[in-house]
């Protein structure tokens, strides 16, 4: 019995010792080439839908996107990173006409001009908010009220005259209290009738003045004004607080909106889409779709898991794993019985 367990561990040790040393260089990377070829032929024969279902892709969403807590630290990570790209030499180095091109600007302007009807809607939207009501009121109430007073082409062209009219009102106030109150009344309910035609009309006029032309024009006057600056010199203003307070709300945003019906729908219909364009297809047609290739990965494995494998060899990670894999079948019974049955012949 004692020979037995003697030649178990003899069996292995040489075991682990074969495995650590197919583990590294070249034998390592023959080895994972053989199997990513491999892979690469059985998704060739597996479909998307018996490998995952769409049911089980939007669990991983539920679970890893949606319901997971997220530290307090993140933030505050993603604010310092934030600061260490504001503060990168790069951004005193690189004019924006290097991250856009003009022609590539021009492109996005010319899809955002086709999008006239937003374009319209969003000029009604304005027209409509009561802001700007109250603006356009104001304006031409005190334009009136200024041109009659003060700018008009009696006052300028008759010398005293606009000094007699501010008198004579004046002297109107004295002998009737409140004229001026009734006066700014009646303009006011003046503007109050005429308003909506007035905002009609500036919504026309708005409509006609940003013409395609216009507004390609001025943009891209914009655009060249901009293209030859620095990101930093466009950044100037924005400070580190700033821009760890923009952080912090994105990060409060996302919180609360990746929590939203919303935002499950939209999940819902990608991967609804998904699975009906590739869920009947082979793998292969969705890899190589996103460009993925046996190329691709091997580089991969080439760039990264390589020189992991040498870490975790090296730290003894690969010898304690192989040891805790191998040890219960070369303690097994089994393996006594086979040892015994050789032991007798």
């Amino acid at each position: 019995m004692t020979a037995n367990k003697d030649t178990a561990s003899a069996l292995l040790e040489q075991h682990v010792k074969h495995e650590l040393t197919t583990l590294k260089g070249a034998k390592l990377r023959k080895f994972l080439a053989t199997e990513v070829n491999d892979l690469f032929q059985r998704a060739d024969e597996v479909t998307l839908a018996r490998l995952v279902s769409a049911e089980q892709i939007m669990g991983v969403i539920r679970r890893t996107v949606v319901n997971m807590e997220l530290d307090g630290g993140i933030p505050e990570l993603a604010g310092e990173m934030a600061t260490e790209v504001l503060n990168a030499p790069v951004q005193a180095q690189t004019p924006l006409k290097d991250i856009l091109s003009r022609e590539q600007a021009t492109a996005f302007l010319e899809e955002a001009l086709e999008l006239r009807h937003q374009r319209e809607r969003f000029i009604s939207e304005i027209m409509a908010h009561p802001v700007y009501q109250e603006l356009v009121a104001n304006l031409v109430y005190h334009g009136l009220v200024n041109y009659l007073y003060e700018d008009n082409l009696i006052t300028k062209s008759m010398p005293g005259v606009g000094s007699m009219m501010k008198f004579g009102k004046r002297v109107a106030n004295r002998a009737m209290p409140g004229i001026d109150e009734t006066f700014e009344r009646r303009i006011k309910s003046w503007l109050s009738d005429s308003l909506p035609g007035l905002i009609a009309r500036s919504e026309s006029f708005l409509n006609k003045a940003l013409s395609d032309d216009e507004l390609h024009d001025t943009v891209m006057a914009a655009w060249v004004a901009v293209e030859e600056k620095t990101i930093g010199e466009l950044r100037e203003g924005m400070g580190e607080v700033q821009l760890q307070e923009f952080v912090v709300l994105g990060y409060d945003f996302w919180l609360h909106f990746r929590k939203t019906a919303y935002f499950e729908g939209c999940c819902q219909a990608v991967v609804d889409h998904l699975y009906v364009k590739y869920g009947d297809q082979p793998i292969t047609e969705l890899l190589g779709d996103v460009g993925v290739t046996e190329e691709v990965v091997m580089a991969e494995v080439d760039a990264l898991v390589l020189p992991l494998v040498d870490v975790l060899r090296e730290e003894g990670y690969l010898e304690a794993m192989l040891r805790r894999r191998l040890e219960p079948f070369y303690r097994s019974a089994a393996v006594r019985k086979i040892l015994d049955n050789q032991a007798k012949e």
